[in-house]
């Protein structure tokens, strides 16, 4: 038993060596042969690799920056068509509910002067969303709470509101005319603007006011989008049971009267679109793993051909079908290792190259590899399997009459 183990792996060892030696003496047609394998395995690994590493990218900034938060979209009821500040106060006393920031928008014409600009986004807010985004100012004071309940005629607005009515002056303290009524500007926003999830599903808005100023220009007494920031202690999951089980009160239990969003729900969609994008890019790169195999195939059934005599002689001396096969898989197999290979550190290379550039971060994909070796060892075989078989099937007789 071990003396045939022992010459089976003899056998096995002098097949590689005559293997490489082959592919080192066909060095030309063999780079060739290997160029299939190695962009097709290359391309799998840098779009698998790419993309993982822009949805961890992805994932971190969405849990950044709703992390502790829940938005809620209010559709109403016929009696009820939105969140009265009555409610949105009762809502804050909830103990999972650390504060609320109501949002009300509008698209406005702005001017100034003889400057005006249409279609301006224009948000209101309350002093507990500055509360909660401390980065956003630049200059300048936040709206408070007695802006809300004077419903005062105060404006945050962003740089690029100063560059088109203010350029050359502070515009602290300066008024400006939405819809035709003066607002005094208190604070400047920095050039990130709104980085909220709200912010970022909604677009950073121009101008900041009051929400109850917005409300009344809008000429509502409800707000339909809120976002609610959870108590020390509370997620996502178990907070959202006692801020639905009071809507549902405020709604007298209609159904379908709002919808709760978080950010896990947001980053699994997202996520599951990442993955479908993923597989559909692998699968295109793919096609060049099958080219490459067939590079492979032609590139064995020519050597079966060149080798008629030699196959011949090893027949002649005795050797059987099986190890005449096994030589030539092993060369097909080690064609394709090579390629994969080599297709694996350009992969990574270039996704390296490809991350940096876009930005995201770089997460080296283990499945990613393992799809790729494994792809280029079952192409190998699958696609040397045919030459491999037409070789073991030669007539000795046959092959040593062609010299």
């Amino acid at each position: 038993m071990l003396k045939s183990i022992r010459s089976a792996s003899i056998m096995l060892g002098e097949c590689v060596k005559m293997s490489l030696s082959n592919i080192r003496g066909n060095r030309a047609r063999s780079f060739l042969t290997v160029l299939g394998i190695l962009i097709g395995v290359a391309a799998v690994i840098a779009l698998i690799t790419t993309v993982n590493g822009f949805s961890g990218s992805l994932s971190s900034s969405f849990s950044s920056m709703g992390a502790g938060t829940l938005t809620m979209t209010v559709s109403g009821s016929d009696l009820k068509s939105g969140l009265t500040t009555g409610d949105l106060n009762e809502l804050t006393k909830l103990e999972a509910i650390d504060g609320v920031t109501p949002s009300v928008s509008l698209s406005s014409r702005v001017s100034r002067g003889g400057n005006y600009e249409t279609r301006i986004s224009v948000s209101g807010k309350n002093a507990y969303y500055f509360q909660q985004n401390e980065s956003l100012m630049k200059r300048g004071r936040t709206i408070n709470i007695s802006d809300e309940d004077s419903m005062t005629f105060v404006c945050i607005i962003s740089p690029d509101m100063v560059k088109d009515f203010f350029y050359g002056v502070d515009p602290i303290g300066e008024s400006l005319y939405i819809d035709g009524i003066p607002f005094r500007v208190i604070g400047l926003m920095n050039e990130d603007g709104d980085s909220s999830i709200s912010g970022m599903m909604s677009g950073s808005p121009d101008i900041l006011i009051p929400y109850t100023t917005a409300m009344k220009m809008n000429n509502v007494n409800v707000v339909t989008s809120v976002t609610a920031y959870l108590a020390d202690g509370w997620t996502s999951e178990t907070a959202t049971e006692p801020l639905e089980a009071r809507l549902d009160e405020m709604f007298s239990y209609e159904e379908d009267c709002y919808e709760i969003m978080d950010m896990s729900s947001i980053e699994e969609t997202m996520t599951s679109m990442l993955n479908m994008v993923s597989a559909l890019l692998a699968g295109i790169a793919s096609i060049a793993l099958v080219v490459g195999g067939i590079g492979i195939m032609n590139m064995m059934l020519t050597t079966v051909t060149e080798r008629t005599t030699e196959i011949g002689l090893k027949k002649a001396l005795g050797a059987i079908p099986w190890q005449i096969q096994t030589q030539f898989l092993i060369e097909s197999f080690l064609l394709s290792i090579i390629g994969g290979a080599a297709g694996i550190a350009l992969g990574l290379l270039l996704s390296l190259i490809l991350s940096q550039a876009m930005g995201t971060g770089f997460e080296i994909s283990t499945f990613a590899i393992l799809l790729g070796a494994g792809f280029s060892a079952a192409v190998g075989i699958l696609f040397g399997w045919a030459p491999a078989r037409k070789a073991s099937k030669l007539n000795p007789i046959d092959a040593l009459r062609s010299v």
